[in-house]
Protein backbone atom coordinates (compact mmCIF):
# COMPACT_ATOMS: atom_id res chain seq x y z
CA UNK A 1 0.00 0.00 0.00
CA UNK A 2 1.43 3.24 -0.75
CA UNK A 3 0.24 6.54 1.23
CA UNK A 4 0.92 10.20 0.46
CA UNK A 5 0.71 12.32 2.69
CA UNK A 6 0.69 15.99 2.22
CA UNK A 7 -0.76 17.97 5.52
CA UNK A 8 -0.24 21.83 5.57
CA UNK A 9 0.99 23.54 8.30
CA UNK A 10 -1.07 24.09 11.79
CA UNK A 11 -0.21 27.15 12.99
CA UNK A 12 1.48 26.95 16.28
CA UNK A 13 1.13 23.38 16.58
CA UNK A 14 2.93 21.20 13.75
CA UNK A 15 4.99 22.12 10.88
CA UNK A 16 3.84 20.20 7.73
CA UNK A 17 6.27 17.70 7.53
CA UNK A 18 5.92 17.24 11.64
CA UNK A 19 1.99 16.76 10.50
CA UNK A 20 3.03 14.38 7.87
CA UNK A 21 5.41 12.65 9.80
CA UNK A 22 3.03 11.64 12.60
CA UNK A 23 0.24 10.90 10.21
CA UNK A 24 2.79 8.13 8.82
CA UNK A 25 3.45 6.95 12.47
CA UNK A 26 -0.61 6.43 12.38
CA UNK A 27 -0.39 4.44 9.22
CA UNK A 28 2.54 2.17 10.24
CA UNK A 29 0.79 1.12 13.64
CA UNK A 30 -1.74 -0.49 10.93
CA UNK A 31 -0.02 -1.40 8.22
CA UNK A 32 4.04 -1.74 8.73
CA UNK A 33 4.81 -2.80 5.34
CA UNK A 34 2.56 0.64 3.69
CA UNK A 35 5.14 2.85 1.92
CA UNK A 36 4.48 6.07 3.18
CA UNK A 37 5.67 9.12 1.21
CA UNK A 38 5.37 12.55 3.51
CA UNK A 39 5.55 15.66 1.01
CA UNK A 40 5.90 19.12 2.25
CA UNK A 41 2.55 21.70 1.58
CA UNK A 42 2.19 25.35 1.65
CA UNK A 43 -0.13 27.74 0.00
CA UNK A 44 2.26 30.34 -1.10
CA UNK A 45 1.90 32.46 1.51
CA UNK A 46 3.31 32.79 5.10
CA UNK A 47 5.30 29.10 5.99
CA UNK A 48 6.08 28.21 2.47
CA UNK A 49 9.86 28.67 2.75
CA UNK A 50 9.60 26.77 5.94
CA UNK A 51 7.69 24.09 5.02
CA UNK A 52 10.10 23.72 1.31
CA UNK A 53 13.09 24.11 3.36
CA UNK A 54 12.29 21.36 5.75
CA UNK A 55 10.26 19.24 2.95
CA UNK A 56 13.17 19.46 0.11
CA UNK A 57 16.38 20.36 2.31
CA UNK A 58 18.26 23.43 1.79
CA UNK A 59 19.61 26.52 3.74
CA UNK A 60 17.97 29.24 5.70
CA UNK A 61 19.89 32.81 4.35
CA UNK A 62 19.15 35.80 6.41
CA UNK A 63 20.53 39.84 5.66
CA UNK A 64 19.49 42.82 6.69
CA UNK A 65 17.72 44.43 3.97
CA UNK A 66 15.73 47.78 3.61
CA UNK A 67 12.02 47.37 5.34
CA UNK A 68 8.95 49.07 4.14
CA UNK A 69 9.10 52.15 5.80
CA UNK A 70 13.32 52.59 5.46
CA UNK A 71 14.26 50.63 8.63
CA UNK A 72 16.35 47.57 8.62
CA UNK A 73 14.67 44.53 8.66
CA UNK A 74 16.36 40.82 8.88
CA UNK A 75 14.97 38.98 6.21
CA UNK A 76 15.04 35.23 5.92
CA UNK A 77 14.64 33.19 2.84
CA UNK A 78 15.65 29.59 1.40
CA UNK A 79 18.04 28.45 -0.66
CA UNK A 80 16.89 24.72 -1.66
CA UNK A 81 19.43 21.36 -2.23
CA UNK A 82 19.56 21.75 -5.68
CA UNK A 83 21.65 25.38 -4.98
CA UNK A 84 19.99 27.00 -7.62
CA UNK A 85 16.41 27.48 -6.65
CA UNK A 86 15.48 30.20 -3.94
CA UNK A 87 12.22 30.26 -1.88
CA UNK A 88 10.90 33.79 -0.80
CA UNK A 89 8.21 35.28 0.66
CA UNK A 90 7.57 39.02 -0.20
CA UNK A 91 6.40 39.77 3.40
CA UNK A 92 9.76 38.76 4.75
CA UNK A 93 10.95 42.20 3.51
CA UNK A 94 7.66 44.27 2.58
CA UNK A 95 4.86 42.67 4.52
CA UNK A 96 2.25 44.12 6.87
CA UNK A 97 4.12 42.02 9.72
CA UNK A 98 7.10 44.62 9.89
CA UNK A 99 4.96 47.44 10.07
CA UNK A 100 3.34 49.53 13.36
CA UNK A 101 -0.83 49.66 12.74
CA UNK A 102 -0.03 53.60 13.55
CA UNK A 103 2.84 54.03 10.78
CA UNK A 104 0.68 52.59 7.85
CA UNK A 105 1.39 54.64 4.89
CA UNK A 106 1.76 53.22 1.52
CA UNK A 107 2.37 56.73 -0.01
CA UNK A 108 6.13 56.19 1.66
CA UNK A 109 6.56 52.12 1.66
CA UNK A 110 8.53 50.58 -0.50
CA UNK A 111 9.66 46.91 -1.91
CA UNK A 112 12.87 47.89 -2.05
CA UNK A 113 14.01 45.22 0.30
CA UNK A 114 12.50 42.48 -1.94
CA UNK A 115 14.52 43.63 -4.71
CA UNK A 116 17.47 42.79 -1.64
CA UNK A 117 16.86 39.71 -1.36
CA UNK A 118 16.46 39.08 -4.98
CA UNK A 119 19.96 40.31 -5.68
CA UNK A 120 21.91 38.39 -2.59
CA UNK A 121 20.14 34.54 -3.91
CA UNK A 122 21.01 35.86 -7.15
CA UNK A 123 24.75 36.23 -6.03
CA UNK A 124 24.45 33.07 -4.66
CA UNK A 125 23.75 31.59 -7.57
CA UNK A 126 20.17 31.39 -7.60
CA UNK A 127 18.32 31.48 -10.90
CA UNK A 128 15.18 29.74 -10.16
CA UNK A 129 13.31 32.15 -7.39
CA UNK A 130 9.67 31.05 -6.13
CA UNK A 131 8.46 33.89 -4.42
CA UNK A 132 4.96 34.24 -2.78
CA UNK A 133 3.44 37.74 -2.74
CA UNK A 134 0.93 38.12 0.24
CA UNK A 135 0.99 40.14 3.29
CA UNK A 136 2.29 42.77 1.15
CA UNK A 137 2.29 46.19 3.12
CA UNK A 138 3.06 48.44 0.02
CA UNK A 139 1.33 50.09 -3.19
CA UNK A 140 4.50 51.17 -4.89
CA UNK A 141 4.01 49.34 -7.80
CA UNK A 142 6.57 47.08 -7.61
CA UNK A 143 9.10 50.38 -8.05
CA UNK A 144 11.22 49.78 -5.49
CA UNK A 145 11.82 46.46 -5.75
CA UNK A 146 12.78 47.39 -9.34
CA UNK A 147 14.99 50.24 -8.02
CA UNK A 148 16.63 47.38 -6.13
CA UNK A 149 17.79 45.43 -9.26
CA UNK A 150 19.01 48.35 -11.08
CA UNK A 151 16.26 49.92 -12.79
CA UNK A 152 16.21 53.76 -12.54
CA UNK A 153 13.12 56.10 -12.58
CA UNK A 154 13.06 59.46 -13.61
CA UNK A 155 10.68 62.20 -13.24
CA UNK A 156 10.08 64.74 -16.24
CA UNK A 157 12.85 67.00 -14.89
CA UNK A 158 15.29 64.01 -14.84
CA UNK A 159 15.27 64.00 -11.13
CA UNK A 160 15.69 60.44 -9.73
CA UNK A 161 12.40 59.36 -8.04
CA UNK A 162 11.59 58.24 -4.38
CA UNK A 163 10.29 55.68 -2.59
CA UNK A 164 6.59 54.61 -2.78
CA UNK A 165 3.27 55.03 -3.96
CA UNK A 166 3.53 58.77 -4.29
CA UNK A 167 6.38 58.56 -6.78
CA UNK A 168 4.30 56.65 -9.35
CA UNK A 169 2.99 59.65 -10.57
CA UNK A 170 5.92 61.56 -11.61
CA UNK A 171 7.44 58.61 -12.99
CA UNK A 172 8.21 59.81 -16.96
CA UNK A 173 11.59 57.78 -18.21
CA UNK A 174 13.08 54.40 -17.43
CA UNK A 175 16.90 53.48 -17.36
CA UNK A 176 17.71 49.87 -17.59
CA UNK A 177 21.52 50.07 -17.85
CA UNK A 178 22.26 49.32 -14.40
CA UNK A 179 19.96 46.08 -13.86
CA UNK A 180 22.87 43.72 -12.77
CA UNK A 181 23.84 40.93 -15.54
CA UNK A 182 22.77 37.82 -13.92
CA UNK A 183 18.73 39.27 -13.66
CA UNK A 184 18.64 38.07 -17.34
CA UNK A 185 19.76 34.62 -16.54
CA UNK A 186 16.63 34.25 -13.98
CA UNK A 187 13.37 32.58 -13.89
CA UNK A 188 10.59 33.77 -11.63
CA UNK A 189 7.20 31.86 -10.66
CA UNK A 190 4.81 34.05 -8.45
CA UNK A 191 2.48 32.27 -5.90
CA UNK A 192 -0.62 35.08 -6.30
CA UNK A 193 -3.44 34.07 -5.71
CA UNK A 194 -5.70 37.11 -7.07
CA UNK A 195 -6.80 37.61 -10.51
CA UNK A 196 -7.37 41.64 -9.76
CA UNK A 197 -5.62 43.76 -12.27
CA UNK A 198 -3.45 46.74 -11.63
CA UNK A 199 -5.73 49.55 -11.54
CA UNK A 200 -9.33 50.40 -11.60
CA UNK A 201 -12.24 49.58 -8.69
CA UNK A 202 -10.93 45.85 -9.26
CA UNK A 203 -7.30 46.82 -9.07
CA UNK A 204 -4.36 47.05 -6.28
CA UNK A 205 -5.10 50.19 -4.60
CA UNK A 206 -9.42 50.09 -4.24
CA UNK A 207 -9.41 46.40 -3.52
CA UNK A 208 -6.84 45.94 -1.16
CA UNK A 209 -5.51 49.55 -0.18
CA UNK A 210 -7.73 50.12 3.04
CA UNK A 211 -5.67 47.23 5.19
CA UNK A 212 -2.35 48.71 4.18
CA UNK A 213 -3.67 52.51 5.23
CA UNK A 214 -5.30 54.21 2.25
CA UNK A 215 -8.30 56.51 2.91
CA UNK A 216 -10.89 56.42 0.74
CA UNK A 217 -9.54 60.51 0.03
CA UNK A 218 -6.52 58.91 -1.24
CA UNK A 219 -7.75 56.26 -3.63
CA UNK A 220 -8.72 57.58 -6.69
CA UNK A 221 -5.09 59.94 -6.64
CA UNK A 222 -3.44 57.11 -6.01
CA UNK A 223 -4.94 54.65 -8.37
CA UNK A 224 -4.36 57.18 -11.19
CA UNK A 225 -0.77 57.41 -10.05
CA UNK A 226 -0.46 53.51 -10.69
CA UNK A 227 -2.04 54.13 -14.22
CA UNK A 228 0.27 56.34 -15.08
CA UNK A 229 3.32 54.17 -14.12
CA UNK A 230 1.84 51.39 -15.86
CA UNK A 231 1.48 53.76 -18.97
CA UNK A 232 5.42 54.91 -18.85
CA UNK A 233 6.03 50.76 -18.43
CA UNK A 234 4.15 50.35 -21.22
CA UNK A 235 6.10 52.53 -23.32
CA UNK A 236 9.37 51.80 -21.81
CA UNK A 237 8.56 47.76 -22.49
CA UNK A 238 7.07 47.65 -25.59
CA UNK A 239 3.71 46.12 -23.92
CA UNK A 240 0.81 46.96 -21.38
CA UNK A 241 0.08 43.64 -18.74
CA UNK A 242 -1.41 45.90 -16.59
CA UNK A 243 -5.16 44.31 -17.17
CA UNK A 244 -3.88 40.80 -16.98
CA UNK A 245 -5.79 38.79 -13.77
CA UNK A 246 -2.99 38.73 -10.78
CA UNK A 247 -1.09 42.33 -11.80
CA UNK A 248 -2.86 44.36 -8.84
CA UNK A 249 -1.67 41.55 -6.11
CA UNK A 250 0.83 42.74 -3.46
CA UNK A 251 0.04 46.65 -4.41
CA UNK A 252 1.02 45.89 -7.97
CA UNK A 253 4.20 43.35 -7.46
CA UNK A 254 2.35 41.04 -9.52
CA UNK A 255 2.71 43.85 -12.40
CA UNK A 256 6.19 44.16 -11.75
CA UNK A 257 7.35 40.63 -11.64
CA UNK A 258 5.05 39.95 -14.95
CA UNK A 259 5.90 43.23 -16.95
CA UNK A 260 9.60 43.49 -15.81
CA UNK A 261 11.03 39.96 -15.08
CA UNK A 262 8.76 38.10 -17.46
CA UNK A 263 7.55 35.91 -14.07
CA UNK A 264 4.85 33.45 -14.19
CA UNK A 265 1.98 33.98 -11.83
CA UNK A 266 0.91 31.01 -10.61
CA UNK A 267 -2.05 29.92 -7.93
CA UNK A 268 -0.01 28.99 -4.59
CA UNK A 269 -1.16 25.42 -4.23
CA UNK A 270 -0.67 25.01 -7.85
CA UNK A 271 2.95 26.52 -7.41
CA UNK A 272 3.95 24.17 -4.66
CA UNK A 273 2.26 21.11 -5.87
CA UNK A 274 4.29 21.42 -8.99
CA UNK A 275 7.80 21.97 -7.07
CA UNK A 276 7.18 19.16 -4.90
CA UNK A 277 6.37 17.09 -7.84
CA UNK A 278 2.84 16.04 -6.01
CA UNK A 279 1.63 15.07 -9.96
CA UNK A 280 3.58 12.20 -9.77
CA UNK A 281 3.81 11.15 -6.65
CA UNK A 282 0.27 10.74 -6.18
CA UNK A 283 -0.29 9.02 -9.56
CA UNK A 284 0.24 5.12 -8.41
CA UNK A 285 -0.43 5.47 -5.26
CA UNK A 286 -3.91 3.90 -2.57
CA UNK A 287 -4.91 7.15 -0.58
CA UNK A 288 -3.66 10.75 -0.09
CA UNK A 289 -3.72 12.29 3.75
CA UNK A 290 -4.13 15.68 3.49
CA UNK A 291 -5.20 18.83 6.46
CA UNK A 292 -5.03 22.09 8.12
CA UNK A 293 -5.58 23.42 11.60
CA UNK A 294 -9.17 24.50 10.40
CA UNK A 295 -11.44 22.51 7.80
CA UNK A 296 -13.95 25.10 7.28
CA UNK A 297 -15.90 26.09 4.31
CA UNK A 298 -12.88 28.41 3.16
CA UNK A 299 -11.03 25.37 2.64
CA UNK A 300 -13.51 24.02 -0.37
CA UNK A 301 -12.32 28.08 -1.63
CA UNK A 302 -8.99 27.01 -3.31
CA UNK A 303 -6.88 26.66 0.07
CA UNK A 304 -4.12 23.45 0.29
CA UNK A 305 -6.11 20.83 1.20
CA UNK A 306 -8.51 21.15 -1.68
CA UNK A 307 -5.51 21.96 -3.69
CA UNK A 308 -4.04 18.10 -2.74
CA UNK A 309 -7.96 16.55 -3.27
CA UNK A 310 -7.99 17.91 -7.16
CA UNK A 311 -4.59 16.54 -7.91
CA UNK A 312 -5.93 13.39 -6.45
CA UNK A 313 -9.07 13.07 -8.17
CA UNK A 314 -7.39 13.54 -11.27
CA UNK A 315 -6.21 9.94 -10.74
CA UNK A 316 -9.07 8.45 -8.89
CA UNK A 317 -7.68 8.68 -5.41
CA UNK A 318 -8.94 8.05 -2.23
CA UNK A 319 -8.63 11.98 -0.30
CA UNK A 320 -9.15 11.86 3.56
CA UNK A 321 -8.02 14.86 5.31
CA UNK A 322 -6.93 15.34 9.55
CA UNK A 323 -7.35 18.99 10.95
CA UNK A 324 -6.78 20.42 14.34
CA UNK A 325 -10.87 21.52 14.18
CA UNK A 326 -13.78 20.56 12.09
CA UNK A 327 -16.71 23.22 11.40
CA UNK A 328 -20.10 22.71 10.80
CA UNK A 329 -19.64 24.44 7.05
CA UNK A 330 -16.65 21.76 6.59
CA UNK A 331 -19.32 19.64 4.44
CA UNK A 332 -18.63 21.78 1.49
CA UNK A 333 -14.98 20.01 1.13
CA UNK A 334 -16.80 16.90 0.63
CA UNK A 335 -17.52 17.71 -2.53
CA UNK A 336 -14.40 19.83 -3.14
CA UNK A 337 -12.89 16.19 -3.51
CA UNK A 338 -12.34 15.18 0.33
CA UNK A 339 -14.02 11.82 1.10
CA UNK A 340 -14.03 12.10 4.44
CA UNK A 341 -12.71 14.56 7.02
CA UNK A 342 -11.67 13.73 11.06
CA UNK A 343 -10.79 15.99 13.56
CA UNK A 344 -7.88 15.15 15.98
CA UNK A 345 -8.29 16.61 19.26
CA UNK A 346 -9.65 13.82 20.99
CA UNK A 347 -10.50 15.15 24.50
CA UNK A 348 -11.94 18.16 25.79
CA UNK A 349 -8.55 20.70 26.60
CA UNK A 350 -7.93 24.21 26.12
CA UNK A 351 -6.66 25.47 22.65
CA UNK A 352 -3.41 26.13 23.82
CA UNK A 353 -3.22 22.17 25.47
CA UNK A 354 -4.41 21.46 21.74
CA UNK A 355 -1.85 23.22 20.29
CA UNK A 356 1.05 21.58 22.21
CA UNK A 357 3.16 20.25 19.41
CA UNK A 358 3.49 17.35 21.43
CA UNK A 359 0.24 16.45 21.82
CA UNK A 360 -1.10 17.34 18.35
CA UNK A 361 1.45 15.07 17.22
CA UNK A 362 0.06 12.20 19.12
CA UNK A 363 -3.68 13.02 18.78
CA UNK A 364 -2.95 13.31 14.59
CA UNK A 365 -1.03 9.71 14.81
CA UNK A 366 -3.87 8.25 17.51
CA UNK A 367 -6.82 9.56 15.03
CA UNK A 368 -4.83 8.20 11.57
CA UNK A 369 -4.12 4.99 13.57
CA UNK A 370 -8.04 4.39 14.03
CA UNK A 371 -9.18 5.23 10.71
CA UNK A 372 -6.58 2.85 9.12
CA UNK A 373 -7.66 0.18 11.36
CA UNK A 374 -11.27 0.59 10.04
CA UNK A 375 -9.48 0.40 6.54
CA UNK A 376 -8.19 -2.46 7.31
CA UNK A 377 -10.87 -3.83 8.86
CA UNK A 378 -13.08 -3.02 5.86
CA UNK A 379 -10.87 -4.93 3.42
CA UNK A 380 -9.84 -2.34 1.17
CA UNK A 381 -6.29 -3.21 1.12
CA UNK A 382 -7.25 -5.96 -1.10
CA UNK A 383 -9.53 -4.03 -2.89
CA UNK A 384 -6.94 -1.58 -4.03
CA UNK A 385 -8.99 1.19 -1.76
Amino acid sequence: MKIVCAIDSMKGSMTSMEAGHAAAAGILRVFSDADVHIVPLADGGEGTTDALLEGLGGTRETLNVTGPYGRVAAADYGRLSDGCTAVMEMAAAAGLVLVREEEKNPSEATTYGVGEMIRDAAAKGCRDFIIGIGGSATNDGGMGMLKALGYRFYDRDGAALGNGAKELGKAARIDATGVFAELAECHFKIACDVTNPLCGKNGATYVFGRQKGVSESEMEAMDRDMASFAQVSAAFLGRDVSKVPGTGAAGGMGFAFLAYLGAELVPGIELILDVVGMEETVRDCDIVITGEGMLDFQTAMGKAPVGVAKLAKKYGKTVLAFAGGVTKEADVCNDAGIDAFFPIVRGVSTLAEAMETDRAKANMADSVEQVFRLIRQTGCREKGV
